[in-house]
Formats: structure tokens, C-alpha cells, sequence
């Protein structure tokens, strides 16, 4: 069996390790890496020219326009964790927005919030969640009103990341109040700087304001502003969970740091050896890599999938709640093999990667509740993935379902 990529992949291959070689210095650090910054702006922009990010958006919204190819893909993941050099951005807004819009916004649309996007030039929040409408999202209740050209917007969001930093938030409003639930919602793209728009940070156990709630007192937006369809924001909301999961489960991050946790016990000690000859550490390290390998494999079906335009069904469910563990656990075995210095955090002097470990341990625990409870995504895999019963719950229309 010849598993070999072939000659023309391996060319590739040896590109993108050259790429690496001339840019060994000009890529910031993996530690804390949020692409909120001057150097990861400029990176980003960087591998956009070169191909190694926004690689399949087409030129005419600023991306490199490449077609879909697998291995391409897995080749430059795999270089990159091999170098410690971060893969460019994965945000609401790229990650998340960008793929929605070029299914379903309009073409000044695209043209308008994509380029700025990919480069990092404008960030971007999501307006789901409310204090009475986190895992029932459809019973959301900020409300937008129709006045002449313009919706006049008045409620609450809660948990909403980035909100303190971001240009826009893509939000879901109720604008068809006589409608069922899941049927009177649209989908609309709001600058940050209207008037009328609160925003109130939240400092999470990380120590720092990664979540905000946000208000709104007729916040007045355009009507063009509407992706899709008004009243069928549940449908384009869909999309965009659809493309969260993938993000919040996506085998590159896991295999950044299970890389960074194999270089990790190779330079730790206890006892004057090396922790990665302890057996009990060696054990859980090999268990995660075994499931980091899987996610991976499990991330080239999806591409797959992607790539033919099929739908994967419940093999596109699976990520989030899997991804989500699974970095949660790579975190927590950081802390285990740096012994006490495992517990410091913040300012001491003697701290690890400047506390990446430990923010990472606080925050993905975090996740494992946000962007739909583990529960939740429980929920989603047994009813929509398996077809099991719902139970006494109000039936989710079909359309929405299936997304």
C-alpha cells in the first residue's frame, strides 16, 4: 500500500516548508496568539498572499482564490504545527460569518465585509445568546421594528465574545413578532457604533473580559443589512453554527497543542529526569494523541464533504463537543507536568509561556459550556444526527433541522 502524497504534493510540501524557513522570524508567537494584534494582523496578511490562509476565497473578496484540495490542506496544517507557527486567524468573523456570506449574502455584501474580515481589519461578534434564550435560542426576544428603510432594534445579548473590540456584530433579531418562534427571526449585520448600543464586559475565571452583554435602545439599522430573507433568520443562523462547531473543533488547533504538550515534557523535569520518561504522563499522552489523530482523519472527511458540497450529518455534529474535551484535556495535562509551577498565573516571574497553559485550561472549559452546552450538543447528535425522539419538546421545523 502506497500512502505517499505523490510528487506533485510533496513539491508542494517543500514550498510551504521554504515559506516557513524565510518567514521563521516575522510570525509572532503562538503563546496568547488572538489576532487582535499589529504583528498578527501582518502575518495574516502574509499568508494570504502566499496562500496559506483565506486559500479558497475567491480573489474578487480579497483571498487567494485556490481551488478545494484535501491534501493541500492537510500539508500545510501538518508544516505548521511542525514549525510552532500560528496557521492565521480562527474568529467569529472569519471563521464563522465569512463562510455564511458566501453562501447567502448578497453580493455588495460580500464585497463590502469580506476582504476587511480575512485581513483582520474588522472584527466581528455575535449577537445569540440572551439571559432567557442560551439553550433555547429560538425563544429569543430582542425585537426589531420595520420604520421606513431601517429596523429600530431594542433588547439584550449576553455572552457575547469580543463585543468590547468588535467593529459589527451579526445578531439575531425578532422581527416577525406574530410568527412561531423559530419562524419570525432575522439574521442582521450591525455596525458597533450605532447609537443606542451598550456594551458591558464580563470577566470570566480566565481573568480577563472575554464575554460582554450588550444592549439595545432603538438601535437603528438599514434594512440591506439583512442576510437572507427577513423571518427566516433561523435558517442562515444555522449555517453559522454549522461553521462554529467546525472552528470550535478544528484537528489543527488540537495538534498545535498536543505538540506544544509533547515539547512541554521534553524540556520539564522531576527529579532530574525528563517528564516525558514518566510512564503515568507518557500513558495520558499517548491516549489524547490517539483522539488528536482521530479528529484529524475525521477533519479530512468533512473537508471531503465540503469540497463534493454533501452533507455530512452527524459526523459534522460530533466536532464541537469533541474538539472542545479534547483541548480541555491537552490543557490540563500542561498543568500536570509543570507540577507546582502549573498552579501560577499572570505576573509571577517563574510562569510558563507566559500562562498560555493556564488560560487555555480556564478558557476551553469555558467553551465546553459556551457555543452550545456539551449537554446541548448532546441534544443535537441524538436528535438531528441519530433521529432519536424529542421527547415533550416543541418540534423544530425541518428546514432548520437539517442544518
Amino acid at each position: 500500500m502506497d500512502l505517499s502524497y505523490g510528487k506533485d504534493y510533496e513539491a508542494f510540501r517543500a514550498e510551504t516548508r521554504a515559506f516557513l524557513k524565510n518567514h521563521a522570524d516575522k510570525h509572532p508567537s503562538q503563546n496568547r496568539y488572538d489576532g487582535f494584534t499589529k504583528s498578527s494582523r501582518a502575518w495574516q496578511k502574509t499568508l494570504i498572499a502566499h496562500g496559506y490562509a483565506a486559500r479558497t476565497i475567491p480573489k474578487d473578496y480579497g483571498g487567494f482564490g485556490a481551488e478545494p484540495d484535501i491534501l493541500k490542506s492537510r500539508i500545510i496544517a501538518e508544516e505548521f504545527v511542525k514549525a510552532g507557527a500560528p496557521m492565521g486567524f480562527q474568529n467569529q468573523g472569519i471563521s464563522m460569518l465569512v463562510p455564511t456570506l458566501l453562501e447567502l449574502g448578497t453580493e455588495e455584501q460580500k464585497k463590502r465585509y469580506i476582504p476587511p474580515t480575512i485581513k483582520g481589519e474588522m472584527v466581528w461578534c455575535q449577537g445569540y445568546s440572551e439571559p432567557n434564550a442560551g439553550s433555547d435560542l429560538a425563544g429569543l426576544q430582542t425585537r426589531g421594528v420595520e420604520d421606513g428603510d431601517d429596523f429600530v432594534i431594542n433588547g439584550q445579548k449576553i455572552w457575547t465574545s469580543t463585543a468590547q473590540i468588535a467593529d459589527m456584530m451579526f445578531c439575531l433579531v425578532r422581527t416577525e413578532p406574530d410568527a412561531p418562534k423559530h419562524a419570525g427571526i432575522s439574521y442582521i449585520l450591525i455596525p458597533m457604533t450605532t447609537p443606542g448600543l451598550d456594551v458591558r464586559p464580563l470577566t470570566t475565571m480566565t481573568g480577563r473580559p472575554e464575554f460582554n452583554e450588550v444592549f439595545f435602545t432603538d438601535v437603528r439599522v438599514p434594512k440591506k443589512n439583512l442576510v437572507g430573507r427577513r423571518g427566516e433568520g433561523w435558517f442562515v443562523a444555522n449555517a453559522t453554527l454549522k461553521h462554529e462547531r467546525g472552528m470550535l473543533g478544528n484537528p489543527n488547533i488540537s495538534e498545535n497543542r498536543l505538540a506544544g504538550v509533547v515539547r512541554l515534557m521534553e524540556e520539564e523535569t522531576e527529579d532530574g529526569a525528563r517528564v516525558m520518561e514518566n510512564p503515568v504522563f507518557r500513558d495520558r499522552l499517548a491516549a489524547l494523541q490517539g483522539r488528536v489523530m482521530a479528529m484529524r482523519y475525521h477533519g479530512m472527511r468533512l473537508l471531503t464533504h465540503s469540497i463534493k458540497g454533501t452533507d455530512p450529518g452527524v459526523a459534522g455534529m460530533i466536532v464541537k463537543l469533541q474538539g472542545c474535551e479534547l483541548n480541555h484535556q491537552l490543557a490540563a495535562l500542561a498543568i500536570d507536568v509543570m507540577g507546582e509551577m502549573g498552579v501560577l498565573y499572570e505576573d509571577s516571574p517563574h510562569i510558563r509561556a507566559d500562562g498560555s497553559w493556564q488560560w487555555s485550561f480556564m478558557y476551553d472549559l469555558g467553551l465546553i459550556i459556551g457555543g452550545g452546552t456539551a449537554q446541548i450538543q448532546k441534544n443535537i447528535i441524538a436528535e438531528r444526527g441519530l433521529g432519536l425522539p424529542r421527547g415533550d419538546k416543541e418540534p423544530v421545523p425541518v428546514r432548520a433541522a437539517a442544518r
